[in-house]
C-alpha cells in the first residue's frame, strides 16, 4: 500500500506513476476529496476546540468572581461544544478509513528505470542466455510427448477434478520431484537461502498484506466455512507475512527464503488461455523465493534474486531470456519486475517461468513489517521482493521440449539425474 501522507503531498507524482500504469485515477480523485473533506473537518474542530477552551477559562473566572448562573451558562455552551467536537471526530475518522481504503486498491507506482508502455508489448529484452536447440524433426508439444511416454494423463485429471488440472505418472512424477530438489538444493547450498515449508492456507490478513485481497479475490480459492481462510496462489503470501507487525533490527536483513509449495489459482480472468497441457493450471506447484532488504540495497537484491533464479536454467542448460516489464505490465504491488521466460520449441516462443519483482514497501506496509537501525531509530518499513526459482510445471514442460528425441524419447538433463535415480531418459514405460 502507498503512504497516505506521501500520497497526501505528492498527488500529482503518483498520479503521474499510475497514468504510466494504465491505472484509473478514479480512486486517487476520491482520496483527494476525501483528504480534502478532512482537512476541512480538523480546522473546524480546532476551531471549535479553541472556543471550548477559551469558554473553559471564562467559566472559571465566573466562578472566582461568584457569578455561578453565568458559569452554568457557559458549561452548557461549552458541553454542546464537546458533542460536536466529537461529531467532527467521527467525520474525520471516517473520512481517514476511506482514505485507507481506497489506497489498498491503489497499484505501486512503479520505479523510474521501468519502461513505459501500456502492456506486455513494450517490455524490453535485456539478455538472452543458452543455445536454441535444433531438431532434425517436427517438435512435438508437452502434451503429445508426455501422453505417448505414458507420463501425463489430463483426461482422468478432468475426470476426477475437472479442467486444467494432471495427474503425472512414473518418470513424469518423478521428473517433478527431482526439479523441486534440485531447485531447493541449489537456492540452499549455493545462493544462501533459509529453506521454509509454510502453510498451504491462510487467512485474509495474509492476503491483503502482499496485495491479493481485496482486488484479486475472483483469482483465490476460498474455503467454504466460517474461518475465511484460502488455499494459496503463492508462497509469496505466506512467507512474506512471517514478521507481518513485528520490528526486525537491521542487523537481519537481508533475510533470504526459499520454500517449496504447491499453488492454487481460479485464474478468472485468464479463460481460453494457454487452456491445452499444463501451462495455466488451477493447481501448480513453485519454489518461490522471498527476501525482507534494507530500502537502500532492495535493487540490488532484485538483481542477485533473478540471477538465482536464472542459474536455474543455466544448470539445466535450457535457453531462456530476461525481459523488463513495462509499467503496463506490471503486477500490483510490483515497483519493478524482471520476467524470465524459457524457450518452448512446440511455441517457437518464449514463455515467462519467473516473475522476480521488488515491491519496495508497498507490501510491508500493508502488512505492517518493519525494521529498526541502531541508535534507537525510528522503525522504518522493509522493503520485500519475490520470485520463482522456478515455477516447477513450466520446468517439466521446458525439459520434456527441449531434450525431446526424434523416437519421442527425453534426455534428462545431468543435474537432474541424481534426483532421478541416475536415469538419464524417459522412454515409454519408464
Amino acid at each position: 500500500m502507498l503512504d497516505l501522507n506521501y500520497v497526501r503531498d505528492n498527488l500529482d507524482a503518483v498520479r503521474a506513476g499510475l497514468t504510466k500504469r494504465g491505472a484509473p485515477a478514479v480512486a486517487l480523485e476520491d482520496f483527494a476529496r476525501a483528504d480534502e473533506e478532512r482537512r476541512k473537518i480538523i480546522s473546524e474542530s480546532d476551531r471549535l476546540n479553541a472556543e471550548r477552551n477559551t469558554a473553559s477559562r471564562e467559566i472559571g473566572a465566573l466562578m472566582k468572581e461568584g457569578r455561578r448562573e453565568e458559569a452554568d451558562a457557559r458549561r452548557q455552551a461549552v458541553g454542546e461544544l464537546k458533542d460536536r467536537i466529537a461529531e467532527l471526530d467521527g467525520k474525520r475518522e471516517a473520512a481517514e478509513t476511506k482514505m485507507r481504503d481506497l489506497l489498498s486498491t491503489l497499484p505501486n507506482v512503479p520505479h523510474e528505470s521501468v519502461p513505459v508502455g501500456r502492456d506486455e508489448s513494450a517490455n524490453t529484452e535485456l539478455r538472452r542466455e543458452g543455445t536454441k536447440p535444433v531438431f532434425d524433426f517436427e517438435p512435438l508439444d508437452h502434451v503429445d510427448l508426455g501422453t505417448r511416454l505414458g507420463i501425463l494423463d489430463l483426461e482422468r485429471a478432468t475426470k476426477i477434478a475437472g479442467a486444467r488440472f494432471a495427474i503425472l505418472q512414473g518418470a513424469g512424477a518423478r521428473l517433478e520431484r527431482a526439479l523441486i530438489n534440485f531447485m531447493l538444493e541449489l537456492h540452499t547450498r549455493e545462493h544462501g537461502y533459509l529453506e521454509t515449508l509454510p502453510p498451504f492456507i491462510v487467512n485474509r490478513d495474509a492476503l491483503f498484506g502482499t496485495g491479493q485481497l481485496p482486488k484479486f479475490e475472483a483469482d483465490l480459492f476460498r474455503l467454504d466455512d466460517e474461518r475465511n481462510f484460502y488455499l494459496i496462489p503463492t508462497a509469496e503470501v505466506p512467507v512474506t507475512n512471517y514478521y507481518r507487525e513485528e520490528i526486525l533490527d537491521a542487523a537481519q536483513l537481508p533475510m533470504k527464503w526459499v520454500a517449496y509449495t504447491p499453488c492454487f489459482r481460479s485464474e478468472a480472468g485468464s479463460y481460453g488461455k494457454d487452456t491445452r497441457g499444463v501451462i495455466r493450471q488451477h493447481q501448480f506447484e513453485k519454489v518461490e523465493l522471498v527476501k525482507y532488504a534494507l530500502p537502500e540495497n532492495s535493487y540490488d537484491e532484485l538483481e542477485a534474486l533473478t540471477a538465482d533464479a536464472e542459474r536455474v536454467l543455466q544448470l539445466l542448460g535450457i535457453h531462456y531470456r530476461v525481459v523488463a516489464l513495462a509499467t503496463g505490465d506490471l503486477g500490483f504491488g510490483s515497483a519493478k519486475t524482471y520476467d524470465i521466460e524459457v524457450w518452448l520449441p512446440s511455441q517457437n516462443a518464449f514463455r515467462e517461468i519467473s516473475s522476480c519483482s521488488n515491491c519496495e514497501a508497498f507490501q510491508a506496509r500493508r502488512a505492517n513489517i518493519r525494521f529498526r537501525r541502531t541508535g534507537g531509530a525510528r522503525p522504518e518499513f522493509v522493503h520485500t521482493l519475490n520470485g520463482s526459482g522456478l515455477a516447477i510445471g513450466r520446468a517439466w514442460i521446458a525439459v520434456l521440449e527441449n531434450f525431446q528425441q526424434a523416437d519421442g524419447s527425453i534426455i534428462v538433463p545431468e543435474v537432474l539425474r541424481p534426483y532421478m535415480g541416475g536415469m538419464d531418459r524417459i522412454a515409454a514405460r519408464s
